[in-house]
C-alpha cells in the first residue's frame, strides 16, 4: 500500500482530529452524563428504600398509632409532684415485692430535647439479693409506666456474692415541659 506523502499527512490529521474530537466529547459530553447517571441511580436506590419504608409505616399505621397512644397514657402526670411520687410509689411497691432495701431514690428533672416533654431522673441505690434484684429490674423493664433505664452499676457486698448493690439511673417521660421554678 503506497500512499502518497500528502494523502498520508491528510490521513493523519484526520485520524489525530477524530482523536482530540474523541477525547474533548469524552471530556466535555461522555464522563459528566456518566456521572450524572450514576448519581441519579443511587439517589433511585435511595428512594425507593425511602418509599418502602414509608409504605410499610402506613401499612402498621394502625399499630404503631395505637403504640403511641399507649405511650402518651402511660407517660407520667403534668404535674411534676404527682408524677414524681407515682414513680416513688412504683419503686416502693417493686422494693415489697421482691424483699430488697432501698437506700435512696433522687428525683431530679430534666429539660427534653423540645418543648413538649421533660424527663423525671431518678438515681437508685438499692440491695438484695441477685434473684431479688434481678426479678425487681424486670419489674421495672415492664412497668406501665413511661419508665427507661439509662444506666445500671452492680456490685457484691460480701465475699460469697449473696448480698448485691444496685445502683441505676431511671428516667420517666413527661409530656409537658419543664416549668421555671424547678
Amino acid at each position: 500500500m503506497n500512499v502518497p506523502l500528502q494523502n498520508r499527512q491528510r490521513l493523519l490529521a484526520i485520524i489525530a482530529g477524530a482523536a482530540v474530537a474523541l477525547l474533548l466529547l469524552d471530556t466535555i459530553l461522555f464522563t459528566p452524563l456518566t456521572k450524572l447517571w450514576q448519581t441519579h441511580s443511587a439517589e433511585i436506590v435511595t428512594l425507593q428504600k425511602k418509599v418502602r419504608e414509608g409504605r410499610g409505616l402506613i401499612a402498621n399505621e394502625a399499630a404503631l398509632n395505637r403504640r403511641w397512644s399507649e405511650m402518651q397514657t402511660n407517660a407520667l402526670p403534668k404535674d411534676p409532684s404527682q408524677a414524681e411520687q407515682d414513680v416513688i410509689s412504683a419503686f416502693e411497691r417493686w422494693r415489697g415485692q421482691n424483699n430488697i432495701e432501698l437506700g435512696s431514690i433522687r428525683p431530679q428533672w430534666k429539660r427534653g430535647g423540645s418543648d413538649r416533654y421533660s424527663l423525671l431522673e431518678c438515681r437508685v441505690d438499692a440491695t438484695g439479693s441477685l434473684a431479688s434484684l434481678s426479678r425487681f429490674l424486670w419489674e421495672l423493664e415492664h412497668s406501665p409506666l413511661a419508665l427507661r433505664v439509662d444506666s445500671i452499676e452492680l456490685s457484691s457486698r460480701d465475699d460469697y456474692g449473696s448480698k448485691m448493690s444496685l445502683g441505676l439511673v431511671v428516667s420517666g417521660l413527661r409530656f409537658s415541659p419543664l416549668e421555671r421554678k424547678l
